[in-house]
């Protein structure tokens, strides 16, 4: 027996509102007398709730504002609108998270008069958009500064290299020798810094298989053999979490870039011995990175119990040459981040007095 037109109708529309499925957005379609006729994957995470539960009812009942969504529905299915926005609070189950996700809601028109699509963006998700867009942006600059400024540098810096050299070998006093010798090792140190603003340009070439604990290892022994007395690092690792491919060696440095400012943060707990820092591992699910959704991605936390970073400084301390301590380069963070963006990843950084986490996140396969 064949299945009406309106049945299939409505199997053929529900087919295609599946491709919502792969937005990083919540998106339903309503009717306009509020009755959810589907709810895409997104939605179901954030509701803790299957789909077939969320389309049992109302979609007005998920809203802290039901009569302001109510009116902006039938509004747009009536025509008086083609779109409408605005800044609501939806409610979740007690078992998910009592407390209202504040999200910003777009209401569409759809081909029928009387359904309209509706989209929610997670106010903070929006936020963090925004600010991963401007690090990028930032980070991008960064790198045009940096190679400029360390191309500047290294030009003159041969020749007074190789000036002082020449004057070595013209003087006969011990005295001056030593003034020389001087002048060749600050250029080699120098040298060496500049060498370290050209490095990060590169593309992880070393591409090989990498085991996040075992680059946390790596670190944890390099840190612990710098501070052997009155600091703990500790361990927290999900051992299921799968390698991926990189360049480990970069991994290493900005991790251990990161590790290390927490170790020389801790310097008066580390007398005290009350000093922590501890690497963790997670996987997290459905990230959005650089605009693009991953299904799977490493999260690496790296949280020390130290004052904190200051707060003059906290929106920038990815910049080149800001540090939070005195004789601090400022390429530490700038460096890490730079590693880890060219694994498609990025890192932020959450600081209050007592407790630091830098948290890099990286996509899996």
């Amino acid at each position: 027996m064949s299945a009406s037109p309106r049945t299939a109708g409505a199997a053929s529309a529900v087919a295609a509102w599946q491709a919502f499925d792969h937005l990083a957005t919540m998106v339903a379609v309503v009717h306009r007398d509020g009755n959810c006729l589907f709810a895409n994957s997104a939605f179901e995470n954030v509701l803790g709730l299957s789909r077939r539960n969320v389309q049992r009812g109302s979609l007005f009942d998920w809203f802290v504002e039901s009569q302001l969504v109510r009116d902006t529905v039938s509004a747009v299915a009536r025509n008086d609108f083609a779109t409408s926005r605005f800044d609501g609070q939806l409610r979740r189950p007690l078992q998910v998270h009592g407390d209202p996700l504040p999200v910003h809601v777009i209401v569409n028109q759809m081909d029928r008069p009387d359904q309209v699509i509706v989209e929610l963006v997670e106010i903070e998700q929006q936020t963090r958009q925004d600010r991963e867009e401007r690090a990028l942006g930032q980070a991008q600059a960064n790198k045009e500064l940096i190679r400029n400024l360390a191309h500047e540098i290294k030009n003159p810096l041969g020749g007074i290299r190789g000036a002082a050299q020449l004057l070595e070998m013209e003087v006969e006093s011990r005295a001056l020798t030593e003034y020389t010798q001087v002048i060749i090792n600050e250029a080699d140190r120098l040298q060496a810094l500049v060498d370290r603003l050209l490095a990060p340009h590169r593309k992880p070439h070393v591409v090989s298989d990498v085991n996040i604990h075992e680059v946390c290892e790596r670190v944890r022994s390099l840190i612990l053999a710098e501070f052997p007395r009155g600091l703990q690092v500790r361990r927290d690792y999900d051992i299921s979490i799968p390698d991926f491919r990189g360049d480990r060696e970069q991994l290493i440095q900005a991790v251990l870039n990161i590790a290390h400012n927490a170790a020389q943060a801790l310097v008066e707990r580390i007398a005290q011995g009350d000093a922590n820092i501890i690497l963790r591992t997670r996987i997290a699910r459905q990230v959005t990175l650089g605009k693009q959704r991953y299904r799977l991605a490493l999260e690496l936390h790296i949280e020390d119990n130290g004052p904190g970073v200051p707060e003059s400084i906290r929106d920038r301390i990815f910049y080149p040459l800001v540090s939070g301590r005195d004789g601090g380069s400022g390429l530490g963070l700038t460096l890490a981040q730079t590693f880890v963006q060219q694994h498609q990843g990025m890192i932020e950084c959450e600081s209050q007095p007592g407790q630091t986490i830098f948290k890099i996140v990286i996509p899996l396969p």
